[in-house]
């Protein structure tokens, strides 16, 4: 090349400002214009040599083909490489020539464009001028860029300008990329308009000052557009005081351990907090920030310092404004109380919804779910934070629309590390995690991306069954061997089960391709989206109606939820006030549950039953505790369903002693006495026949006192509430219960007088006794009812 450019120079006598255009064919060289450098080593090698050879290279321009940079045709690259590794054996290089099969690929789209065009006409597949003429002046987007056809079928092509940019290195550097036509890689020197024409010095002077007059324009933008951002970046608009975050009541909010931070437990509204296991999920830390709810990260720092780095990465999250990523409002730095404050979902996360059984989901609405998904890594793809990292349906959040937003992403060096302990908890947020980051810790932001495309496959299948994070049929691993199987990456690989029985085939192809153990081999984005469009049959809907399917779906759930919400709610109010009845009187409790006072009452007249178990003690010191709880709670409960056959209140049982009284909180005359008797007859003649479980052999020796006489009742307390009663009465029926004999019934006069009336009961004096504080009083036995008085 070198003689010939020596001898191109001497036969057309070149000076200084002619050119000569050199084209490269590259094919099969490497790539970018190295070859076009290779090319020139000698001059490069010989920098020595005379000024004539120093002069005919710097009149050299070289053209060379340009090489797309479109996504697209990335992508073709990569898997023409793949492919031919995989199925020919053939080892290939990211190359220039590449372009190639790229231009045989684009040829190929368009013969088949033109042809289904032609069949669609009616024309027939055989009429090839038809086919061609069809082709002419046709543009259309290629996997190698744009495709134009001219008049003759023959397409423009893009190609790059080579030029020395250094005399002193020989250095060749693009000048230009541009498009012309070439034909037999032949371009004519001596065109005419290629030649020279001299400006005049007005004309050199009035370009001179144009060009210093764009020159400072541009300058002074470049400084205006460097001092904005360096005060956007100085005046930290994401900054939020903790003093300026507020929440609510204490009733409905909790202290973190070791901190200030006070955060309320907010759940999903669409369902209740209750799990089926009795827990409460915690979906979110929220505050209130300028009246509006927010939801708060706690990070686990000390301190953040505020490098350039984490400026620009906290400037970047506030630019980013995306219907399917949560919006980031800010972030507190003050110690100890650092964390992130975004916008806040009431739905909690997809987790969450997909684990909640009350909330029915139609494949419509998994589609939307799933549509959700890819827009917003589409979008964060694109964007300049590039990927999330650590995408997993718990940070997939879906608000009161049922829009899905994904959350938790960027902020890179301001979030807290990994941490590295080997706990269950770790294992289970790794679950989501491609195998090559398991194994390297960290990628380069295509590696990253590729890692999401992963997690999102691990997510449809979730989706999907709607059992957990790589459900695998037929076995029960641990979130750690499911782990540590990925990241060892034996074949045939590890990965969740498929069942087409419940999806179709097409979504188990979109899950197979997105967690394939190859990265390369794993679709980006933008062609799930294309993918999900292809075959989900709600694609073609407009927005409107997705939108109305939402929230008629959101209602058919919620009036079926408000249904058996109400039907617990009433269950248990019920229960509560069978439970209310139990401890107090019927009377009372409804008055406490109309919120009224519960005043303290007089009664003239009423009859209290006192009993108790002698030898009690020593029983109980012969017996374990639990067979002395056994003990009581079997007799008690004999006791308490025979006095439901009776106008009796039981007050209360301490230890061994049963009390009970009639007559009040409802007046019934002097029926009391009667009540009480009889009751205390049915007792008796149930504690004869009554066994112990560990003792069957013994007897319980009861003894009864029954006296009559005026009361004070009235409820005492706030926390669990006793209805108490009060005055010499209680004191006297106390009394006569102490001072009487084993499995009888001792009464006092007053009880008799009362009796007497009915004229049916037996009685038998037994004499004046001694009661401790009262001296001597006249008491009684009750032998028992007459059946016919």
């Amino acid at each position: 090349m070198l003689r010939q450019i020596m001898q191109l120079a001497q036969q057309e006598n070149l000076t200084n400002g002619d050119y000569v255009f050199f084209y490269l064919d590259v094919f099969g060289e490497s790539l970018r214009g190295d070859s076009a450098r290779d090319a020139f080593k000698p001059w490069q090698e010989s920098p020595g040599q005379d000024a004539g050879l120093r002069e005919a290279f710097q009149m050299v321009l070289v053209i060379t083909y340009y090489e797309p940079q479109n996504p697209e045709y990335q992508h073709f690259q990569t898997q023409l490489i793949l492919r031919a590794k995989q199925k020919f054996g053939v080892q290939l290089n990211y190359s220039l020539m590449n372009l190639v099969a790229g231009c045989f690929y684009d040829g190929m789209l368009l013969y088949a464009m033109v042809l289904n065009e032609t069949l669609r006409e009616g024309g027939s597949k055989k009429n090839a001028t038809h086919i061609i003429e069809k082709m002419r002046d046709r543009k259309f987007q290629g996997v190698t860029g744009l495709v134009s056809m001219d008049s003759n079928n023959d397409r423009d092509t893009d190609f790059n300008l080579w030029a020395m940019s250094d005399p002193k290195t020989g250095q060749y550097e693009v000048g230009a990329s541009t498009r012309f036509p070439l034909a037999g890689g032949v371009f004519d020197v001596d065109d005419p308009s290629c030649e020279k024409t001299p400006l005049s010095m007005l004309a050199i002077v009035a370009l001179g000052t144009g060009l210093t007059f764009v020159m400072f324009g541009i300058s002074s933008f470049l400084i205006f557009r460097k001092l904005m951002l360096e005060k956007e970046l100085a005046s930290m608009l994401w900054r939020i005081r903790w003093d300026e975050l507020q929440f609510g009541s204490p009733e409905r909010y909790h202290k973190a351990a070791g901190s200030r931070l006070t955060l309320s437990l907010r759940g999903s509204s669409y369902g209740s907090l209750m799990t089926t296991h009795g827990k409460y999920q915690i979906f979110a830390n929220t505050g209130h920030f300028k009246g509006n709810v927010v939801a708060i990260k706690h990070i686990n720092k000390k301190r953040i310092e505020l490098t350039r780095q984490v400026l620009f990465e906290l400037k970047h999250m506030r630019d980013i404004q995306f219907n399917h990523l949560t919006r980031f409002i800010g972030a507190c730095i003050d110690p100890p109380n650092i964390c992130i404050i975004t916008e806040y979902c009431p739905r909690g996360s997809l987790q969450d919804v997909l684990e909640n059984e009350s909330i029915n989901l139609d494949w419509m609405f998994r589609y939307s779910l799933i549509n959700d998904i890819v827009k917003g890594m589409a979008f964060l793809h694109n964007s300049i934070i590039g990927h999330h990292g650590s995408l997993k349906s718990s940070n997939c959040v879906v608000d009161s629309r049922f829009v899905l937003k994904i959350t938790d992403y960027g902020l890179a060096s301001f979030r807290s590390p990994s941490d590295n302990e080997d706990t269950h908890a770790l294992y289970a947020k790794k679950l989501w995690t491609a195998p090559e980051l398991l194994q390297k810790g960290h990628l380069p932001t295509p590696g990253m991306q590729k890692a999401d495309v992963y997690s999102f496959g691990i997510i449809v299948q979730e989706v999907a069954l709607r059992n957990g994070p790589f459900y695998i049929e037929g076995m029960d691993l641990s979130p750690k061997e499911i782990v540590q199987k990925v990241r060892n990456s034996q074949k045939p690989f590890f990965r969740p089960s498929i069942d087409i029985g419940v999806h179709t085939e097409e979504l188990a192809v979109l899950m197979e391709r997105c967690w394939a153990q190859e990265p390369a081999e794993r679709p980006d984005f933008s062609q799930i989206k294309i993918f999900i469009r292809r075959f989900n049959k709600e694609g073609s809907t407009s927005i409107l109606d997705n939108l109305l399917s939402r929230m008629e779906q959101y209602a058919n759930n919620l009036e079926k939820l408000v249904e058996e919400r109400t039907q617990a709610y009433l269950e248990e109010k019920r229960k509560a006030e069978n439970l209310l009845y139990q401890i107090l009187p019927h009377s009372v409790a409804e008055q406490l549950k109309r919120g009224e006072t519960v005043r303290a009452e007089a009664f003239d007249s009423v009859t209290i039953y006192f009993s108790d178990i002698v030898g009690f003690t020593a029983l109980s010191a012969e017996s374990t505790p639990m067979q002395v709880v056994m003990l009581l709670n079997d007799l008690y409960t004999c006791f308490d369903a025979i006095i439901d056959n009776f106008d009796v209140y039981k007050v209360e049982t301490i230890g061994d002693a049963y009390m009970v009284v009639s007559g009040l909180p409802v007046r019934n005359g002097k029926l009391h006495a009667r009540e009480i008797v009889r009751m205390a007859l049915a007792l008796l003649e149930a504690v004869k026949t009554f066994k112990i479980r560990h003792r069957p052999n013994d007897q319980l020796h009861l003894r009864i006192g029954i006296h009559t006489g005026p009361v004070c009742a009235g409820v005492v307390g706030l926390k669990m509430p006793r209805y108490c009663l009060f005055g010499d009465t209680v004191n006297t029926a106390s009394r006569m219960e102490s001072n009487g004999q084993v499995l009888k019934i001792h009464v006092s006069s007053a009880t008799k007088e009362v009796l007497d009336e009915f004229g049916c009961f037996e009685l038998e004096l037994r004499g004046d006794v001694e009661m401790k504080g009262k001296g001597k009083m006249r008491t009684y036995w009750l032998l028992g009812e007459r059946k016919d008085p």
